[in-house]
């Protein structure tokens, strides 16, 4: 890979404070280009396994994320699809994003012919949504509530049957007290 694409991929990726994550994308970028030819290809990242929607939406893909979405909700009613969901979201979603960076340099490069100013034009154009990172704890502090409320919830309304119940016992005992 030339410099100009490693310097086009690192301001996509605009973590300059984290050279290694640039690193990263750059070699995972050549595998899925070929002499000039795409083909997607197994690439591991936890971040997408554990993350899944949520690392396409944080890289910007968001068609990908979509589809993903779609793909999750449907066979989310399937045993153990969820894990093979994530599995396939491990190993192939920075293929997509792969695709979001080729889509953007394209227009830019469509755009710009000064390298300075398509690589600044890339940094503003590609990066991370931060968005995300807050919507993570908030989910994991929601799936909390939830793990604890829910329970409560159906002792309640479990209470609240049997209750019912008693005293509908005892008004029908009562009324039959009042026959006699």
């Amino acid at each position: 890979m030339n410099e100009y694409e490693t310097k086009m991929i690192e301001a996509f990726v605009n973590k300059p404070d984290k050279p290694e994550k640039g690193f990263w994308y750059v070699n995972s970028f050549e595998k899925y280009n070929i002499n000039g030819i795409d083909s997607m290809k197994w690439n591991w990242s936890w971040w997408a396994f554990f993350g899944g929607l949520l690392f396409l939406l944080y890289r910007k893909s968001y068609a990908a994320a979509g589809a993903l979405f779609l793909i999750s909700l449907v066979l989310g009613l399937i045993p153990f699809a969820g894990l093979i969901v994530s599995i396939l979201a491990g190993g192939y979603s920075s293929y997509f994003v792969y695709k979001t960076y080729k889509k953007k340099k394209l227009a830019i490069e469509a755009m710009y012919s000064d390298e300075d100013q398509r690589i600044a034009a890339m940094r503003v154009s590609g990066g991370y949504n931060t968005w995300v990172l807050w919507i993570l704890p908030a989910l994991f502090i929601l799936g909390i509530v939830a793990a604890v409320a829910i329970p409560q919830l159906a002792s309640m309304k479990e209470s609240a049957i049997q209750a019912q119940e008693a005293y509908e016992l005892s008004t029908q005992q009562y009324e039959n007290e009042q026959v006699q």
